[in-house]
């Protein structure tokens, strides 16, 4: 394998004649000496290819190589506006819902402040190498999740599809958790908050509220109105069966919903010029409210209880594998590589832009949000358990979304300036999610647009207005009076094993088959400076471990889903499991599409399969072309 570079403005050097004569059969689409070839990168970036200067070993560059450097992408790439505009979308992808509700039950569920070690560990060596990597990817061969298969090894390009599809499934779910977070937000609007009593139409004989001045009796059958208006008001579980029947759809939400997905077009239409404006909003938003809530949350009685069930550490924890694993899924998870979207957003970056730097920061932001989280959540919690005289562990028994929407919001309703709270607190919610969703969708749209700039290159906003329908219509399932159920189906099987195993083989495709020698020269010419030997250490064994051990922890013990008093039957694994199996068939799929449609014999169509297919630009207008 060699690397030749050729300028812009300097001639293709083409076979010698004796080489040709050698060969038998002259290169197809090599232009003799003399004839100029115009092109058009993929990557965006126009060149001339004509004779070079002196080259002692005057390589012949073959024909399919040739062939791709003239790939027309209409057009210089676009790239942010500022460099804050990149820095706040990649921390307002990365810093999403889950950091609000996920890191703080994870955290106390395994080991409180103990558990920040493993969680700590797991981020050095697993989960930054990673987001390390994809930025390094995108910004250097300036494509999106499917094309830049090509620059690195074509017979993987089908991770490119498994990540999209696992994108749109994505969004049929996480917008419905902002539609709820809207109906809060609107419901908020008024002198007294409607999850506050049980004298609404919506409630049930069982319906007992902890905070009337009357002395209330709680018994086993008793609910609060928090959990009312959430289950019977919002969701309406209480009109299905389970998931064998859904019911019909909420129409409230549908409106929730639409409103959604108008805000995430008009974001978006433009391209990341658009969207990197909106984020300073978005991303810098949750911030300003955490930070409130944190101060309001640290003032209210009993908050100390919280803090201390939350951090109190339980050094047992830490022989125990599950921990691990929790703290493993939860860094990856968090920082989002594997999901096109870090290639997808580097790859409008400047060709010299710091992105080791912006790796850093943006981990780090992101980790300390979660645990920053944890003090708001849990500060609140430690607050009803004084109010309730209960303990903090039977307050904080709800997971997932019900710890936000049934748990913090019944505390908000008990708080002074209720109202006012309950409104920052769901708007937060709603920016957590917009700018994670934005991200999503934006990863989607640039492979797509790379892939087929011919179809695509000038109709992007026609392009985003189907992808946005798509994914609408994708919800709609959601949005039934089961539609909870769905949402926790598919938020733990429908993502979580393809994206696991996506990002395996695409560190083993870049470090094994791509080579970390190139890979850290790709680096060195973009930063100045080569990686240092943690990183190679990382990038070669230790995060393609760390994705094979949450991979062989997850297949080994599935999670038993429980929704409210409502066990999954045993056909709904089966059921997430097909669905998390229907975006990775994409890869296999390619696999055999590639050898099949390859010509030669199957040594030659293998090595044609892993090696590099198309033209890299480099710093100051060169082309890299990978020749065999």
């Amino acid at each position: 394998m060699e690397t030749l570079s050729l300028h812009s403005q300097k001639e293709l050097t083409v076979c010698k004649a004796e080489d040709r004569q050698e060969s038998g059969v002259p290169p197809k689409g090599v232009p003799a000496p003399g004839d100029e070839v115009s092109s058009q990168l993929s990557n965006g970036y126009s060149a001339v290819l004509s004779p070079s200067e002196e080259d002692d070993s005057q390589h012949c560059i073959p024909a399919a190589t040739t062939a791709q450097a003239a790939e027309v992408h209409q057009g210089e790439r676009e790239t942010w506006g500022k460099k804050m505009d990149f820095l706040l979308s990649v921390i307002g992808y990365a810093v999403d819902l889950g950091n609000v509700w996920r890191f703080p039950y994870v955290c106390y569920q395994n080991g409180g402040g103990a558990f920040l070690i493993p969680y700590t560990i797991m981020a050095i060596f697993g989960g930054v190498p990673l987001f390390y990597m994809e930025l390094a990817l995108g910004q250097y061969h300036r494509n999106g999740c499917i094309s830049v298969w090509r620059k690195i090894c074509p017979i993987f390009k089908g991770i490119g599809y498994t990540i999209c599809i696992v994108a749109f499934y994505t969004s049929f779910y996480y917008n419905t958790i902002m539609a709820w977070a809207l109906y809060y937000l609107v419901s908020s609007f008024t002198a007294r908050l409607p999850w506050t009593s049980c004298e609404n139409p919506w409630n049930t004989g069982n319906c007992t509220n902890y905070f009337s001045e009357g002395n209330a009796t709680w018994t086993v059958y008793s609910t609060s109105p928090a959990e009312e208006f959430y289950t019977r008001h919002i969701l309406q579980i209480h009109r299905s069966e389970g998931l064998q029947d859904l019911g019909g759809i909420s129409w409230q939400l549908v409106l929730c919903i639409t409103l959604i997905f108008t805000i995430i077009y008009f974001s978006i239409w433009k391209g990341v010029k658009t969207s990197g404006k909106v984020v300073w909003v978005t991303a810098t938003c949750p911030y300003i409210i955490l930070l409130v809530l944190l101060v309001r949350g640290a003032t209210l009685p009993g908050a100390w209880r919280g803090v201390v069930f939350y951090l109190k550490p339980n050094w047992q924890k830490l022989l125990e594998t599950e921990v691990w694993v929790a703290a493993a899924s939860q860094i990856f998870f968090s920082l989002g590589p594997g999901f096109g979207v870090l290639l997808a957003f580097a790859s409008y970056n400047k060709f010299n832009n710091n992105f080791y730097q912006d790796a850093l920061v943006t981990s780090v932001v992101n980790c300390m949000t979660s645990l920053v989280s944890g003090f708001v959540i849990f500060t609140v919690l430690g607050y009803m358990a004084e109010m309730r005289k209960e303990e903090v562990s039977e307050v904080a028994k709800d997971t997932g979304p019900s710890l936000l929407f049934i748990a913090y919001a019944e505390a908000i309703a008990n708080m002074p300036a209720s109202t006012f709270f309950a409104i920052i607190f769901f708007l937060m919610l709603i920016t957590l999610g917009l700018d994670s969703t934005f991200a999503g969708l934006e990863g989607v749209i640039t492979a797509v647009l790379d892939e087929f700039p011919h179809i695509w290159s000038k109709r992007r906003e026609l392009f985003v207005l189907c992808v946005v329908v798509t994914c609408f219509f994708g919800s709609l399932v959601t949005l039934t009076f089961g539609g909870a159920y769905v949402v926790k189906l598919l938020e733990e099987y429908a993502t979580g094993p393809a994206v696991l195993t996506v990002a395996l083989i695409e560190a083993v495709a870049v470090y094994w088959f791509y080579g970390i020698a190139r890979f850290c020269s790709d680096v060195k010419e973009m930063l100045g400076f080569s990686p240092g030997w943690f990183w190679r250490i990382c990038w070669v064994a230790i995060s393609p471990l760390f994705l094979l051990f949450i991979i062989c922890s997850f297949l080994m013990s599935p999670p038993q889903l429980r929704l409210f008093q409502y066990n999954y039957p045993h056909w709904s694994t089966i059921l997430g499991y097909c669905i998390g199996t229907s975006s990775f068939l994409c890869v296999p799929t390619y696999v055999i599409y590639r050898l099949i449609s390859t010509p030669g014999t199957l040594k030659e169509r293998m090595i044609k399969s892993i090696t590099p297919e198309t033209p890299t630009e480099l710093a100051g207008g060169d082309i890299r072309l990978n020749a065999v």
